[in-house]
C-alpha cells in the first residue's frame, strides 16, 4: 500500500465522515462544507477517494436508479481511520495539556472551574464542593 497523506482539514473530515456511515461523493462534499465553512470543490474529494480506493481503504457500491456511488471503509480503511484518529489525538493531547490543571480530588479541569484562595494560595478545583472538602 502507497504512502497516503493525510495533509489538510478535508482529507481528515472525510475520513471522519466515512468512519461513521456510508456517503454518496455529493453528501461527502455538501458535509464537508458545513463543517469546514467553506466551499469544497469535486476536485478536493474525488481524487482523494480515488487514492483510497486504489489502497483498498474503500470501496463503493452502485444504488439506485442513476447507479450513485455509495463509498465506505474497509476493513483495513477502519484500521488505517483508527491509527489517523489516534495520531490526531496525539496532537490535541500536546496541545491541551500544558493547559490542564489537576484538582487535588483528581479530576483534571481543562477550563473554568473554581478557585479559591487558601492560606494564600490560589488553587484550582473542579467545583466549589471539592474546594470546601479541601484540608
Amino acid at each position: 500500500m502507497a504512502e497516503i497523506k493525510i495533509n489538510n482539514m478535508v482529507k481528515f473530515y472525510t475520513l471522519c465522515l466515512l468512519a461513521t456511515d456510508s456517503k454518496h461523493g455529493y453528501d461527502l462534499i455538501k458535509e464537508l462544507e458545513k463543517k469546514l465553512g467553506r466551499r469544497i470543490s469535486a476536485s478536493n474529494v474525488y481524487p482523494f477517494l480515488s487514492t483510497l480506493r486504489k489502497n483498498k481503504l474503500i470501496k463503493f457500491d452502485k444504488v439506485g436508479k442513476r447507479d450513485k456511488k455509495t463509498y465506505h471503509l474497509t476493513s483495513s480503511g477502519k484500521s488505517f481511520t483508527k491509527q489517523m484518529f489516534s495520531k490526531f489525538g496525539d496532537l490535541i493531547n500536546i496541545a491541551i495539556e500544558p493547559r490542564i490543571t489537576a484538582c487535588p480530588c483528581g479530576c483534571k479541569i481543562y477550563s473554568g472551574g473554581y478557585a479559591k484562595t487558601i492560606r494564600g494560595n490560589l488553587i484550582k478545583f473542579c467545583c466549589s464542593h471539592c474546594a470546601g472538602e479541601y484540608k
